[in-house]
């Protein structure tokens, strides 16, 4: 939330702002221009001459920076000392700092001396470096402090997490989202509903919106980290934003460096500017709302609008993630990993919400790589992130210890409800979202691998959620069904979860991770199956929802200890070992017998006998093999002959 005052000074500062904005976006659009030419043209050709296109991006931004560097130091002056690390003994705002909040300086805390050229470090933002207070990689203690102080509705938990508010927005908005349509990328991008095209205009008007609200802030965030833990892929992100909350969420979510890596860190490969609590204007060509979350790779840049939504930081990262980790050869993925305590004992998880993703990937004899978004090089796996984004809703120390265990200093909540007086959170209560979320460093979880990296996969499990009963519990794939399905993405939505929802409807998200592709689906799978087949991966299909019935009716959940189990019985190779038979329609291969799990669990054909719902099973399956084969359809034209047969058939 913003203060009073500080609205106030916007007006104010807003002509002033929009001139020095305007230079200064000219300036940083002319310079990155070439450089991402030069970039998507060493893309085009990577495959043929074995070069690496990200340490190729990398040093075309390096050595655009300085010529924009030379320009820029013409156009800005004084700001030398504008810019201090992680505190705030900047002699030229004290003044003006202190006639709005009042500061204690503690006589133990000493000032580092740490005054980088701002000119250098944040030339391509725009932003008027004489005006604003900059706190670059402050600490978790400076921004708690800030955030209670200046954002209104931020408490401390009795935990000692950060309890704080994202305002209307308590998820993603998919439909504001926007890539900006270019020459240097636009041939790769897989267009449609995921990814709408925005103009470069109008991404220009909505950065200098971005840059002329930034400009009338009292103080600015900037945190700079890394995506991805294999330091040969790593790119370096820096975001720059008005509130302390979200700082802190990304120096969470982001790898963190050190005061080495810092000192050294130079340009960034992408730049975040979050505006969130400005509204996007609904008359920009493009724009279908006040909230827009646009990304443009010709001038690695995202720039948000209209949303304080944290989430829209991380999964922009992972999206960016998404389209140059491709280029590379690099596999990028929507999925949790964990490592057993041999080396040599990876196993992925992919699936949608509600398919039991974290659950099942936390396990105390394993150790976690990551919860949620993942690469897959020719050396092995390695997390994106550098912390977790965990769903709290119903949360509780017996079911999930090492998250309700992560709730404390340092961990940011959104969104959730704590009793006035004792500042305990009442996981249970949704009056403000379903959506209730913590983002915290990964080490908070004991049992994590640091840093969060292994070697190749030697078992892919993809969850399902299937509502209608009919998939069996566990299925081993072959390499051509484990596309089909990673392409399908299935899970179901039940009955009761939205409005209108009466019965369960299938729902499909290509890779998993529809949301956040940027190129087209088949592009990801072929690049799986690839890796399976090279690193003879064994792939699971692993229902974790329904069974004899339908969900609503006859049907009962499948439980935990059996989906346990099963994934217990994949690490141990008892499943790799067992005797298989073909599951029809479906044509997938499903074991006779797991040791602890009855017969009728493992076949729904045999869980429906005898029940009420006995004869609707056969035309239930076929009801969900063509939901599948209609979704399938609009993939045909990019499918392989094989893929294509590995679907049901009726």
């Amino acid at each position: 939330m913003l203060a009073h005052n500080e609205q106030q000074a916007m007006a104010a500062a807003t002509a002033t702002a929009t001139e020095t904005a305007s230079t200064t976006a000219s300036v940083a659009t002319t310079g990155l221009s070439t450089s991402n030419s030069n970039a998507s043209q060493v893309t085009k050709t990577a495959a043929h001459l074995h070069v690496d296109p990200v340490a190729q991006l990398k040093s075309g931004l390096q050595s655009s920076a300085s010529s924009i560097h030379t320009i820029a130091s013409n156009h800005t002056h004084g700001s030398h000392h504008s810019i201090t690390h992680s505190h705030h003994s900047h002699h030229s705002h004290q003044g003006h700092h202190n006639s709005h909040y009042p500061q204690q300086s503690h006589p133990g805390i000493h000032h580092k001396a740490y005054h980088p050229d701002p000119e250098l470090l944040y030339h391509d933002t725009g932003i008027d470096y004489n005006h604003v207070l900059m706190n670059r990689n402050a600490s978790v203690a400076k921004l708690y402090e800030d955030a209670l102080r200046y954002e209104e509705g931020t408490i401390i938990s009795s935990a000692g997490a950060l309890v704080t508010s994202s305002g209307k927005k308590t998820g993603r908005s998919p439909k504001d989202k926007r890539i900006v349509d270019e020459t240097t990328t636009s041939e790769d991008i897989w267009w449609g509903p995921v990814n709408t095209k925005l103009s470069e205009h109008a991404f220009l008007i909505n950065h200098e919106r971005a840059v002329d609200y930034l400009n009338t802030r009292e103080r600015l965030y900037v945190f700079d980290g890394y995506a991805g833990w294999d330091t040969k892929y790593r790119i370096k992100i820096r975001v720059v934003c008005a509130r302390a909350y979200h700082c802190l969420f990304m120096r969470n979510m982001l790898i963190r460096p050190t005061e080495e890596e810092l000192e050294d860190y130079g340009e960034p490969d992408f730049t975040i500017l979050n505006a969130g609590a400005f509204p996007a204007n609904r008359y920009t060509t493009g724009m279908t709302s006040t909230t827009s979350v646009a990304i443009n790779f010709k001038r690695h840049e995202m720039v948000i609008l209209g949303t304080e939504y944290a989430g829209e930081m991380k999964k922009g990262v992972f999206t960016i993630m998404h389209y140059l980790m491709p280029k590379a050869g690099v596999l990028s993925l929507h999925s949790s990993a964990n490592q057993g305590e041999d080396l040599g004992d990876v196993t992925l998880f992919f699936g949608l919400s509600g398919t039991g993703k974290t659950t099942l990937s936390a396990d105390p004899r394993r150790h976690l790589i990551g919860d949620d978004e993942h690469c897959w090089s020719d050396t092995g796996v390695f997390n994106i992130e550098g912390g977790c984004y965990a769903k709290c809703i119903d949360l509780s120390e017996e079911k999930e210890p090492e998250i309700f265990g992560a709730i404390r200093f340092g961990s940011v909540l959104e969104n959730v409800v704590l009793d006035e007086d004792t500042r305990q959170v009442d996981y249970k209560d949704n009056s403000l979202t379903e959506n209730t979320r913590c983002a915290y460093p990964i080490e908070y979880i004991p049992n994590a691998l640091i840093p969060c990296m292994a070697g190749h996969p030697k078992n892919i499990i993809m969850l399902t959620c299937d509502a209608f009963g009919v998939l069996p519990p566990v299925s081993r794939l072959t390499p051509a069904q484990a596309m089909y399905h990673f392409i399908s993405g299935f899970t179901a939505k039940m009955a009761g979860t939205e409005d209108g929802v009466t019965e369960p409807e299938a729902t499909f998200s290509a890779c998993f991770g529809q949301p956040f592709l940027v190129l087209h689906p088949t592009q990801y799978a072929t690049m799986l199956a690839q890796k399976i087949q090279e690193h003879k991966v064994d792939v699971w299909l692993i229902n974790t929802g329904w069974t004899g019935g339908a969900y609503g009716k006859t049907g009962k959940r499948i439980s935990l200890k059996y989906s346990r189990a099963i994934i217990d019985a994949i690490h141990s190779g008892e499943l790799k070992k067992a005797e298989y038979q073909t599951y029809p329609v479906f044509g997938l291969e499903i074991p006779r017998a797991i040791e602890g799990i009855p017969e009728d669990v493992l076949n729904p054909a045999l869980a429906w006998k005898g029940g009420a719902e006995e004869g609707e099973f056969s035309q239930t399956v076929r009801r969900l093999a063509e939901l599948f084969n209609e979704n399938f359809a609009k993939y045909q034209d990019q499918a392989s002959a094989d893929v294509i047969a590995a679907g049901p058939k009726i």
